[in-house]
Formats: C-alpha cells, structure tokens, sequence
C-alpha cells in the first residue's frame, strides 16, 4: 500500500493522504472526534499512539505474506468447508419447492454414508423475494464434497429431487466457504427465530484487515448469543463475507444492535471497516420446518 503525506506546519489541516482503499471522500467525512485525533497526533509523529488510526493503516497483526488468506484466516483445527446455495423460485412454485426440499434434504443430512450436514434452511423473508438459501458443511474438506457429489450421482431419489426443482426455478447459484477463526461454528438452535444474512463484498486484498478488526468485535457481538457464524468465500464471487445472526424477532434484532453502539470499541470497528467494502446487502430469513437453525 502506498500512503504519501504532505504536511504544512504553519496551518491547522495538516493532512492530505492518498491510499488505494481510502478514498478523499471517506478522509473528508471523518467523524469530527476522529478527525481531531488525528490532526492532534501527526503535530509529533513521537505521540502516536498504539492503537491511532494512522497505525491501523499498515501494522497488521497478520502477515499476509506468510501462507494463503485462507489457511491465515480459518479454523486450524478442522477442515470445514461451507456451501451455500441461493434459489430463486418461480413465485407460483414456492410452497412446492419447500414441499420437496423438505422430503429429500433431510434424508442426505441423516444419512451417515454423506460426509455433510444440513446446517440450515431458509426462506428469504426481507430482501430477494421468494428465494431459498441452503447451508451445508462438508467435514474433511474439498475431499468431503467431492465424495458427496459423486454419491449423489448415484442416488436416485436426489436426481429426481433435482429434476423436479430445476422446473421451479428461476436461477440458482452458490459459494464454497470457509469459516473465520474466531466465529463459532453454528450447531442447532431451537426457535422460533428469525436469522440475518449479511453479505460484504470486500475490496480486493483487504481480507487480512477486515478479519483483524472483527476477530476483536465479535467479542462485542456476542453478548447476547446472537452470532451464528462467520464465512468467506473460496470458489463463486471471490471477497465474500457472509455474517449469519439470530434474533427472536425484528425488535429484537434492532434493539441489540442499537445496544451494539453502547458498548467500547464498536464504533471503531465500524469506522476503521466500512472503507473496506465495495457493497453490502442483508436478508432477513425464516427457517423451513426441517431446519437445524430453527
């Protein structure tokens, strides 16, 4: 990253930076209590202090160089990978789309012979109308899935399964995943909840940075038990961060966010990441009947 500064000592801005992911607009909108900081700090670069702003543009707690963004960001102690799959379903079809996934996916989820489980199943509620979004996790990795796709082949009543939904859909896609390090793995919950998705398309090479800043906040969020897991893409739209979270309802769902803000350090976090993002989106999701995340 190439940051150039140009100071002039004689006037109270003192600051004009250029950096590939911080645009001028973004330096201009600084919140005042933070533009302050930094014009007080860089009047002696001697005073900066560990955690300034200006230091959290290039010491990095991570070294990126070391091995792959993967293997740096994900869990050690297992080899999980995630596969989630976005339906969108003709509006006529949907209460039989849901019919049939809940007859077949269950059956794959239960069956020992499929190294997978079922992790959740959902109807999008706010967001795109009249999609469904599958969650699966592959123990044992890029090996896993490839054993269950070879299964599945052979199984006739997921080929039937198959054949029937693509008559429902209007198109489909999916992501292969891995999950941050320092977000739980998501285990079955009982309901009746609601579940919010919200996706971060990153800029390129700010994936280091992003897991750095919320390996902190997701001590913040977890308060109230509502982070079910944290993901970022492999194969599919690459920069991808999937946030999964649970709420009892829309209320609640507002209020502990709004409680978020309240706590030390949740600001920052936001501050210092939205620089990060090229787009972000939220879908707010109801289970199926057959969902382990109820």
């Amino acid at each position: 990253m190439e940051i150039f500064f140009l100071f002039f000592y004689q006037q109270s801005y003192t600051l004009i930076m250029h950096a590939p992911n911080i645009s001028v607009s973004h330096f201009l909108a600084l919140r005042p209590k933070y533009v302050k900081g930094i014009f007080a700090e860089y009047k002696s670069l001697s005073a900066f202090r560990e955690d300034s702003w200006f230091k959290s543009l290039f010491v990095r707690k991570v070294d990126p160089r070391k091995d792959a963004h993967s293997h740096l960001l994900a869990k050690k102690e297992d080899n999980n990978l995630y596969k989630i799959q976005f339906h969108n379903v003709k509006p006529e079809c949907l209460d039989a789309y849901n019919k049939l996934c809940e007859d077949v996916l269950p059956s794959i989820h239960a069956d020992s012979e499929y190294p997978c489980e079922l992790v959740g199943t959902w109807n999008t509620w706010y967001g795109e109308q009249d999609q469904a979004v599958h969650l699966w996790r592959y123990r044992g990795g890029y090996p896993a899935l490839t054993e269950v796709m070879n299964k599945l082949r052979q199984n006739k009543a997921f080929m039937d399964y198959r054949n029937e939904r693509g008559k429902m859909l209007l198109s489909r896609r999916n992501q292969l995943l891995r999950e941050f390090s320092f977000w739980n793995e998501p285990v079955p919950r009982p309901g009746p909840n609601i579940y919010e998705l919200r996706s971060y398309q990153l800029r390129p090479g700010t994936m280091i940075e992003w897991g750095n800043y919320w390996a902190r906040a997701i001590e913040i969020r977890q308060q109230n038990h509502e982070a079910v897991g944290g993901f970022f893409s492999q194969i599919g739209n690459l920069y991808t961060v999937h946030h999964l979270w649970a709420y009892k309802d829309l209320q609640s769902r507002e209020d502990t966010r709004n409680a978020a803000w309240q706590r030390e350090g949740w600001d920052e976090v936001v501050y210092y990441t939205v620089p990060l993002i090229q787009h972000m989106e939220s879908r707010i999701m109801i289970p199926m009947k057959t969902s382990p995340l109820k």
